[in-house]
């Protein structure tokens, strides 16, 4: 155990954001939102709000700011930690530059320029492992791909480049990275969920099966993939929902017969939630109260600082969400609806 990360875990609880909080802060004066955001340590948000009501601002620089703060805050997390601790929760950060090569292979297949590619980039600072001025200089999507299968990424993006010379469908192009991302976390989490026991465990169960199911449901019903198809795209788990269990809801021809075939203890959870935002945001529900127990309890520190990660991102995404509406001058109650973490999600 470290006495480090335990008391900085513990000192960074106080930053997660009450579903009040939240509220209030959509509720505020137009000229209150900077101080609060400030009051909050989102120092980075507060000094920039105000950018958001250029008329050129879009949301990529929100965002950016925002997996700056991610990333800022993990940093300081792994700084006691080696070996596999340290390995999961810096290869939990490559989800970000993952995101940045979909971004350079889709303008290298729009024919931009490298400048445009380069300026739409999340910066990855410490974490970053790609030469991206190289990459945004590549001749074409195929030798794109070849540079980065050569790189730190080979077990992601090799896949991924077959099934695309396959079918040359950005759909299946991106469907295979972030498979190839997630069934890398899970080979991180393995030898720490052996020895951290069942609050680490709940916490991939919990993220790994979410996005099971979302997958399953959305590639199904929502692109009418093939059963097998789905089942292909979908992560190897040992979780909740195991492979013998997904195969056989990918079979089925309706969310409702999904949602029905679940377990009983599943079906209690998603009760009254009839479409795939709602299963989506039930189910993250359920997983941000597991979290919150995890980060007040007596757990293992890594688990502690992975649930306070998992949370802390939610609550960032929230606050995206209201500086957002705030900008495109949405009303308060649309604001409040599009957050999705009131009661009613439990309801």
């Amino acid at each position: 155990m470290s006495a480090y990360l335990n008391t900085r875990v513990s000192l960074f609880s106080g930053r997660i954001w009450q579903d009040e909080e939240l509220d209030a802060l959509v509720g505020e004066p137009d000229d209150a939102v900077a101080s609060a955001l400030n009051r909050r340590g989102l120092r980075q948000l507060a000094a920039h709000y105000d950018s958001l009501a250029a008329p050129r601002q879009d949301s990529r620089s929100l965002e950016q700011r925002i997996i700056a703060q991610i990333l800022d805050e993990t940093r300081i997390l792994i700084r006691p930690l080696s070996g596999h601790a340290r390995n999961f929760l810096t290869f939990w950060t490559a989800r970000f530059e993952i995101s940045n090569v979909k971004t350079l292979l889709r303008s290298k297949m729009m024919d931009e320029r490298p400048a445009v590619a380069l300026s739409r980039l999340t910066p990855m600072g410490a974490f970053g492992r790609l030469d991206d001025q190289a990459l945004a200089h590549a001749e074409d999507v195929g030798e794109l791909l070849r540079r980065l299968e050569a790189g730190p990424y080979a077990g992601i993006v090799h896949p991924a480049r077959l099934a695309f010379e396959q079918s040359h469908d950005p759909f299946t192009l991106d469907a295979a990275l972030d498979h190839g991302y997630y069934e890398g976390l899970i080979l991180r989490a393995r030898p720490l969920e052996k020895s951290l026991g069942s609050a680490f465990h709940g916490l991939m169960a919990g993220l790994i099966d979410r996005i099971n199911l979302v997958w399953l449901l959305r590639y199904r019903f929502n692109y009418k993939l093939p059963p097998a198809q789905v089942y292909y795209l979908l992560l190897g788990s040992r979780y909740g929902l195991p492979g013998a269990r997904l195969r056989e809801l990918a079979a089925l021809g309706s969310p409702a017969a999904v949602l029905a075939a679940l377990p009983h203890e599943w079906r209690m959870r998603l009760a009254g939630a009839t479409d795939i935002p709602a299963v989506f945001s039930r189910m993250e529900h359920l997983a941000a109260g597991q979290a919150a127990r995890i980060l007040r309890s007596g757990a293992p520190d890594i688990a502690r600082a992975f649930a306070y990660l998992l949370l802390r991102e939610r609550d960032l995404r929230a606050i995206r969400a209201i500086l957002r509406g705030r900008h495109l001058g949405l009303p308060d109650a649309d604001i409040r609806l599009a957050l999705q973490r009131t009661s009613r999600e439990a309801s």
